[in-house]
């Protein structure tokens, strides 16, 4: 009920603030993104990670963990007030530089409840975690959406993201129920960053593959070619956003419990990520086609600019649902080296998707970061197949036809069109069933997908939390 809840309060922010605020304002904040977003990354330094993948935690560690968030954090913090200017001096853009210290008061917000939010992880408190995310995401949408009535301005999205900030920090801290003593150095501390450093690494090159886009975009085109971009890419991601986030937070500690046990690793990761699958690709497939309708009806006939950028992204985030738990594995095994590695794969495709995309304006980048997206594919899990119950021709058993029927959904739709309603809201609709009652035959043609669509005939007709089949199917019963 909470994701479904999250789902609605995202979607509800995307329609709602580009309605109440113009392309520019969201241009002006998404050239700000970047930098907070690697920010934000080495504030963690994968210590969250560490808190969460380590089996026998102490409460010593925790507040060694807890002291280097709060001193990395409040670095971090004045470096980027220090630094703001310059950031506006590379984008040209000096109204920037105000609304980028006001973001630093974020960073340092961030780390007082880093800590108490990964012991959450840890314990599996998934029903404190989803009521506190969801008061986290509301309250950011009422406070920017009330500043955007009142005084329309790229400052209603820090204002909401402020306030968001300070109701998941505060929840956190209360429901954690944890307090940190005093600063003191540990036993075995060096282990414990090392291991945050391969998160580390990981991060980095991530951020570089998730921000260069729009670090270019707005460099090259300005705000307002930045602003179509970052609202294309912010809702074509957003299912998946809704779905997979929640799920690895569930996964990753589940998966690491079962480290030793290659056989129920192997079988829960295969059913959560078939049933995933099942639930993200035909809606995205449906989008990608529907875009000129989608757009338009979401956001207002005056961003029908960002009509052929997120058609072009629709490719790219096709094949990140079934990308994205390569991550599970690395963590859950501890191969923080080897998830540094499958990021520098990510962070060489987008470069040379950037470059390469860059002389034909932001649709150019779009449709080269969906080829690299295709391509990365196999080699990412040709990666998380060297070590480990998973192995690359499992995922082309049990994710191969998924994949292949989303595509042939898509066909399918696309070539229904004209058949379709008129009006943009049932045209829509019909859209969406069409994919989903044509990819669930053809996943059926196969054995896996077979045993997909019986998992999900089994979690529906059951009244179990969904989250109890997924992580343990195989538990001894009593």
């Amino acid at each position: 009920m909470s994701q479904v809840v999250m789902m609605v309060t995202q979607v509800a922010s995307v329609v709602t603030l580009s309605r109440l605020l113009s392309p520019e304002d969201f241009g002006l904040v998404a050239m700000c993104a970047p930098i907070i977003a690697l920010l934000g990354m080495l504030q963690d330094f994968g210590l969250i990670a560490a808190t969460v993948q380590k089996a026998d935690l102490r409460r010593e560690e925790v507040n060694f963990l807890f002291w280097v968030n709060i001193g990395i954090s409040v670095s971090l913090t004045l470096l980027l007030i220090a630094t703001a200017p310059l950031i506006a001096l590379f984008y040209n853009e000096p109204r920037i530089t105000a609304l980028i210290m006001a973001l630093a008061v974020i960073i340092a917000l961030n780390g007082l409840g880093a800590q108490h939010a990964a012991l959450l992880h840890r314990r599996m408190a998934y029903r404190a975690l989803a009521v506190i995310s969801v008061l986290g995401a509301v309250s950011s949408l009422a406070v920017a959406a009330v500043w955007a009535l009142i005084a329309p301005s790229y400052w209603a999205l820090f204002g909401g993201s402020l306030a968001g900030t300070l109701v998941l920090v505060g929840s956190n801290i209360a429901c954690s129920r944890w307090r940190p003593g005093l600063p003191r150095r540990i036993e075995g501390w060096r282990g414990l960053l090392g291991f945050g450093a391969g998160i580390t690494g990981f991060n980095l090159s991530n951020f570089f593959s998730m921000n260069l886009d729009k670090v270019m975009i707005g460099r090259a085109f300005g705000g307002v070619s930045l602003g179509y971009y970052d609202r294309a890419f912010k809702l074509v991601q957003l299912p998946a956003n809704a779905i997979c986030n929640p799920l690895a937070r569930v996964m990753i500690p589940a998966l690491s419990r079962m480290a030793d046990e290659p056989h129920r690793f192997r079988s829960a990761f295969e059913r959560a990520t078939g049933l995933m699958l099942l639930a993200l690709l035909p809606g995205v497939a449906c989008v990608i086609v529907m875009a000129d309708v989608l757009i338009p009806l979401m956001f207002g006939e005056n961003w029908t600019g960002a009509v052929a950028i997120f058609t072009a992204l629709g490719f790219a985030a096709l094949m990140q649902p079934v990308n994205n738990p390569s991550g599970w594995v690395f963590i859950s095994q501890g191969r923080s080296a080897d998830f540094f590695r499958s990021g520098l794969l990510s962070a060489a495709g987008t470069t040379l998707a950037v470059l390469g995309g860059l002389p034909f304006g932001a649709v150019g980048i779009a449709v080269g970061l969906s080829v690299a997206e295709y391509v990365k594919t196999p080699l990412l899990w040709m990666l998380v197949g060297r070590s480990g119950p998973i192995h690359f021709r499992d995922v082309l058993r049990w994710m191969g036809p998924l994949v292949l029927a989303a595509h042939g959904a898509m066909a399918l739709v696309w070539l229904a069109r004209p058949l379709l309603p008129e009006n943009a809201f049932w045209g829509l609709l019909s859209a969406g069933l069409l994919a989903y009652l044509v990819f669930v035959p053809l996943i059926a043609l196969s054995a896996s997908g077979r045993g997909t669509l019986a998992e999900a005939g089994r979690l529906i007709a059951s009244r179990l939390p969904a989250r109890r089949r997924l992580v343990d199917p195989d538990a001894p019963t009593a």
